[in-house]
């Protein structure tokens, strides 16, 4: 199934964002004043449901459209009963034509900003108030310098909430390697227009922008829908668009038969765990494939699914027939023994359908890298950081892992997801979708065997491999973020995630 153009959130470049603006100011037809007026309206909007009216803003403007932005939330804030004290941060005499109209229009609200320059710096944050940045924007293209060092730090010394426009100051929107890190913002939550900044989906830069909130700015959609982008941000109407419903007059046979081989002793949990998820992802008939000493455990844990015995005791040492199944999940709790990496090894020659491959399997491989090749085409790797490291060597930042796994799912032919805080899923035509759902909660053992699950149920339903991985991973997490809703991130557990796999799929159809 193709994804819908139009309800993808393209990741988009500084260079397009600018041209996404000039195309909505030309073609809507808006003003650029009244384009920020909208942008800054949905900042105060969020700013407003968050902080009560009792708590005071510090709001730092630079000179440039970003200030701009600034000048009006300080406006709009004010005029709701908000005390509000605006300090610009004059880096230049060269205002941006809307930045001075905007200021302006500050001071017949009689609002007086102080002005912090290169000879007179000094301030004071007010106690217990809320530091809006909005002193530079995603059109930064060289580090911080002179005396904003200076005010940045005081606003990262401070012990204030700290929200950022567009962008946290002194992050670059794209490529941060040549970057000076100590001179950028800190912020608690970060209000991005229209689709998140590339950089922001880079756990290393977590600790600039904190939680990120994209705000709908009504920048043109015939732009958004024709402008090219390698990466998406992959949300609930993608999700929606792909989802396969069931039809009245079907039977188990219509939803496939799945395989998953998995276990071994003392890891029969995740056999258990992976099982289940299948079972809830929708899948007509599992079959499991286990050591003999797990078959006991799994036909009590699972009743739902039929299972083979494996000619290994402790350990999987056998493969039998794999034709008739619509697909194949292989990985949780199996293990390194020898007699296991041949089970792979024999999988991977035989199997003509894509496979799902994950935990020690992708141990195995990453020992065995001469196998890689021989993966059928659209296979789909589920490996955490350390098992990515495992198969591609070490990385110096977050932007060059991105770029090994990219290269490592178009060299092979497979589809990559390398798992965590938005979740990326690298596929073979070099296209990047980063998921927005899952939360901290979901980094607990167990939760990896729960998605292998219930990919590999969506893959042998008939989803395309590229849609299962999409669709799996955007599933489990919010299934996670439910179990987060009803329970409590710092105790939530794999089986919770598994819990609200039904409700998850509800949400998704509402």
């Amino acid at each position: 199934m193709t994804i819908d153009q139009n309800q993808t959130m393209k990741i988009l470049t500084t260079e397009q964002t600018r041209a996404a603006d000039a195309y909505t100011i030309e073609h809507e037809p808006i003003s650029s004043i009244n384009l920020m007026e909208r942008a800054a309206t949905q900042c105060a909007q969020w700013l407003i449901k968050q902080y009560d009216k009792g708590i005071p803003f510090s709001i730092f403007c630079g000179v440039g459209n970003n200030g701009g932005d600034g000048l009006v939330i300080a406006r709009l804030l004010k005029s709701e009963g908000y005390k509000v004290e605006v300090l610009i941060v004059e880096f230049s005499k060269n205002y941006s034509a809307d930045f001075r109209i905007n200021l302006t229009r500050l001071k017949e609200d009689n609002i007086r900003p102080l002005y912090l320059t290169e000879s007179k710096n000094e301030f004071n944050i007010v106690d217990q108030s809320v530091i809006i940045d909005a002193i530079f924007g995603s059109g930064l293209s060289k580090p911080i310098g002179g005396f904003i060092t200076g005010v940045v730090d005081q606003i990262n010394k401070s012990n204030n909430d700290v929200v950022a426009i567009d962008m946290p100051s002194g992050l670059f929107a794209e490529s941060n390697i040549n970057n000076d890190k100590k001179n950028i913002v800190k912020a608690n939550y970060t209000l991005t227009f229209q689709q998140p900044k590339l950089t922001m989906l880079f756990p290393e830069n977590y600790i600039y922008v904190g939680d990120f909130e994209v705000l709908d700015i009504g920048l043109h959609p015939q732009f958004l829908k024709e402008v090219e982008s390698k990466k998406i941000y992959f949300t609930k109407e993608i999700a929606q668009s792909i989802l396969h419903h069931r039809q009245k007059f079907s039977h188990k046979g219509t939803y496939g038969h799945a395989l998953i081989i998995a276990g071994s002793k003392g890891k029969m949990g995740a056999a258990v765990l992976s099982a289940k998820a299948c079972l809830r992802s929708g899948v007509g008939l599992l079959t499991t494939h286990v050591p003999k000493s797990g078959v006991e455990i799994i036909q009590t844990s699972v009743p739902e699914a039929m299972c083979i015995e494996d000619d290994g005791v402790d350990f999987l040492c056998s493969l039998g027939a794999v034709e008739q199944f619509s697909a194949i999940g292989i990985g949780p709790g199996i293990g390194k023994e020898q007699a296991t990496q041949n089970v792979l090894k024999l999988l991977i020659q035989s199997s003509t359908k894509p496979l799902v491959i994950d935990a020690d399997a992708l141990n195995i491989l990453s020992e065995n890298k001469t196998w890689l090749a021989f993966l059928p085409e659209g296979s789909i790797l589920t490996p955490h950081p350390k098992e990515f490291e495992r198969l591609v060597g070490k990385w110096s930042n977050d932007e060059e892992r991105l770029e090994l796994q990219q290269e490592f799912a178009f060299v092979n032919k497979i589809y990559v997801i390398l798992k965590g805080a938005n979740t990326s899923i690298a596929c073979p035509d070099q296209m990047i979708y980063f998921n927005s759902s899952g939360n901290a909660g979901m980094a607990t053992g167990g939760s990896g065997d729960v998605l292998t699950g219930v990919i590999t149920g969506l893959l042998a339903q008939g989803y395309q491999p590229k849609d299962a991985a999409l669709m799996g991973v955007y599933l489990h997490g919010v299934a996670g973020d439910i179990a987060k809703e009803n329970l409590d991130e710092n105790a939530m557990i794999a089986g919770d995630i598994l819990h609200y796999l039904p409700m998850a799929f509800g949400w998704l159809k509402n």
